[in-house]
């Protein structure tokens, strides 16, 4: 069941590797812009530059006595035996996929319940990663699996080299634990994926040459490939235009894994959709907004999400509700059928997804950024809700389901409180099944919520979380993270490598609810989207005088984080607002978005952004966007980036050019690429643990030792 919206999609796809060196319509090229060699990510010149940045951080950084520490702290928490080892619930068992020093790629591996329940699981081994990377002499990355229904025994494995987003496939049989001889195999890396239509046939949406990819460089064709023959042989299902972010076609089916139809879709723009459904032999396009989409069948029925108000057959269906039609009707007359409302929220309240068991479905809401868990049943001809019984003031997740039965787990956490799991046959109330363990020692340390407000009079939570001892008096060292895009939201939750390496030795830390995330429905969002995305850089600064005002903190204490959308967001605040802060941490990030369209998938994210190639729209982004807002003559403060050489969403272009430039202007600045990893950052746990202690010995120099900018 899909309970959640195209932007809550976009926050997987959201955030590449082809440039375009011109300048046109406006856009900077070679004459304007001297670092557009950067761009080409695995040029011998770029990748010497590179190299050279690397081993001039690691020569300062790892001098840090600090350094080593921090590297094995990361490295005991990435690597614990005792974490919790999540999983989905399948017809033949529970599975895995788990990475420690022993199995640095990851293996994907199985259990029963009733082994999961004791405290040392017996596990099978499915699919071994470093193993399988090994014989092939490939940096093999485990991009997860799509699996034939009901029985899930055939799946098509996802496999990336070194961490990008585009991946290979493989047929693999998780009963005899091979990859299937002669089975459907596609080695051509490309974004986009494949679902079963039955044991012999699958609908692939792929790169297939020939001009089937968008200028975000996502597919936008489907093709139905039968067994034992060519790819190239595959029938079109599906075309969407080139114009489109994405296009597609999928499947509605039960949890029985019987197929009651074909949809398909346009993603006109990164939150826009044009949705269709095969009937009487055509694609017939549904009369739904743009900003809504098709979910998942629950009792019967086909629900939809929207994200905004929805008016139809006489009545209104409010922004964020969950609708449904009855499934019979639906096949008759896909327009025609009877909406009825199963969900709207209440004032600041929105749902953030969910699952269906065999004969329930459930979705996790935040009411005033606290979670809650409703179960939602059709009876006796109407929607019926419960609330599960889950703990108050901790952030609620329905972490898997079993289509099979009603069988189903939950996860709670917060800031100060290791992430528990919780099970339920569907019989009753949800039982503690693990519990996460301490990584940090939390003794004595408070949360507390305030509200900043935003330059236009708008009020932006944040939550702070103390350390030991702290004095309001201006003096403590802190951090301050946020996003603020994409109607992604930002919850407490547990953050075990904050907490051992940065609160446990005195750092506060500050979690921002921008404009623009989702942690108050679509509206939140769209408020701060486009011709108003100054709004999430005005909330992030806000925030931050606001923690200096309240004598969390000084100006001369105070660093700020984000990644990707969040990356750009702290260029923008240190460009913006450079006196406010004295370390910015930017990770993956966008940062030249006069030219963001031509990099990696930027043309994707013109939906949030807009179109620097047209001027009005341009004349926005020109306002923000942080490689032309570091200039000469200004003092900013000293910030780190980072990126990924694999990473083909966001392109390590983006921080590569904003490091140069600093450079150029004679401006302190630390910069460090990870050769394989892409987007998410690290291949494996020592790469990972080796980025946290990099960061960490950086905010300690610049926040926590004494320094004149205090």
């Amino acid at each position: 069941m899909k309970l959640v919206s195209t932007a809550a999609l976009g926050a997987a796809l959201a955030l590449g590797m082809t440039t375009m060196a011109t300048a046109q319509d406006g856009i900077p090229g070679p004459e304007e812009d001297p670092y557009i060699w950067l761009e080409e990510a695995r040029s011998d010149e770029a990748l010497d530059w590179v190299r050279a940045e690397n081993n001039r951080t690691m020569a300062h950084m790892a001098q840090d006595p600090r350094f080593d520490e921090l590297t094995a702290e990361a490295l005991a928490i990435l690597d614990a035996e005792d974490r919790v080892p999540y999983v989905s619930i399948r017809k033949d068992g529970l599975y895995n996929f788990w990475q420690d020093k022993q199995n640095p790629k990851g293996i994907l591996r199985r259990t029963t319940l009733d082994s999961y329940k004791t405290d040392n699981p017996v596990w099978e081994t499915i699919l071994d990663v470093d193993a399988l990377a090994a014989a092939e002499g490939k940096e093999w990355v485990y991009k997860g699996s799509s699996c034939l229904p009901p029985d899930q025994r055939l799946c098509m494995i996802a496999l990336s080299d070194g961490g990008e987003d585009a991946t290979i496939l493989r047929e693999f049989d998780m009963t005899t634990k091979q990859f299937v001889e002669g089975g459907f195999v596609i080695e051509e890396k490309s974004q986009g994926g494949v679902q079963w239509l039955d044991e012999d046939t699958l609908l692939v949406s792929r790169d297939f040459g020939g001009g089937t990819i968008t200028e975000s460089e996502y597919p936008f064709t489907t093709r139905v490939w039968k067994r034992g023959t060519p790819l190239s042989e595959a029938t079109e299902l599906f075309r969407g235009q080139a114009s489109d972010v994405w296009a597609g076609a999928g499947l509605i089916r039960d949890n029985k894994g019987v197929v009651h139809g074909r949809t398909a879709f346009r993603a006109i723009s990164f939150h826009e959709s044009i949705n269709y459904v095969w009937h009487d032999g055509e694609w017939l396009e549904l009369d739904m907004p743009k900003k809504a989409s098709i979910g998942g069948i629950v009792d019967g029925h086909l629900t939809f999400s929207t994200d905004v108000d929805w008016e139809t057959q006489g009545q209104t269906f409010p922004a964020d509700s969950l609708i449904a039609v009855d499934l019979e009707e639906f096949k008759r007359d896909p327009n025609g059928a009877k909406k009825t409302l199963v969900w709207a929220p209440a004032e600041r309240q929105t749902k953030r997804g969910g699952g269906a068991t065999a004969n329930s479905a459930y979705m996790a809401i935040l009411d005033n950024v606290v979670g809650k868990v409703v179960k939602i049943d059709f009876e006796d001809g109407a929607w019926v809700q419960r609330e599960v019984a889950l703990p108050d003031n901790a952030t609620l997740s329905v972490q898997t389901t079993s289509s099979e039965t009603d069988e189903i787990m939950f996860t709670s956490t917060d800031f100060l409180t290791p992430s528990t799991l919780w099970y339920s046959d569907g019989t009753g109330d949800p039982e503690v099944l693990k519990t996460s363990p301490s990584y940090f020692d939390s003794t004595g340390m408070e949360v507390e919520q305030f509200e900043a407000t935003s330059p236009d009079g708008a009020k932006i939570p944040y939550f702070l979380v103390k350390p030991k001892g702290m004095e309001m008096d201006g003096t403590t060292p802190t951090l301050l993270y946020g996003y603020g895009g994409f109607q992604v939201s930002q919850l407490p939750s547990y953050r075990s490598l904050t907490g051992k390496m940065w609160l446990e030795k005195g750092g506060a830390f500050i979690l921002a609810n921008l404009r623009g995330g989702g942690e108050f429905g679509p509206g939140w969002h769209q408020s701060a989207i486009r011709e108003n995305k100054q709004r999430t850089w005005d909330d992030f600064i806000a925030v931050g005088k606001d923690a200096v005002a309240r004598g969390i903190t000084n100006p001369g204490r105070l660093g700020i984080q984000g990644g990707s959308q969040g990356g750009l967001l702290v260029g923008t605040a240190f460009t913006q607002a450079p006196e406010a802060f004295d370390a910015a941490i930017v990770a993956i990030p966008l940062f030249d978005m006069l030219r963001y369209h031509l990099i990696g998938r930027g043309a994707s994210w013109i939906g949030e952004y807009g179109d620097p190639r047209i001027p009005e729209q341009r004349a926005w982004i020109e306002g923000y966007s942080p490689y032309q807002k570091i200039v000469e003559g200004v003092d900013y403060p000293a910030p780190f980036l980072w990126a990924s050489t694999a990473d083909d969403r966001t392109h390590p272009a983006h921080a590569r050019k904003a490091a140069a430039k600093l450079k150029e202007l004679g401006q302190d600045y630390w910069y460090y690429e990870d050769m394989t990893g892409g987007h998410s950052g690290g291949v494996d746990n020592e790469q990972r643990a080796k980025l946290q202690a990099l960061q960490m010995v950086y905010l300690m120099q610049r926040l926590m030792d004494d320094n004149e900018s205090e």
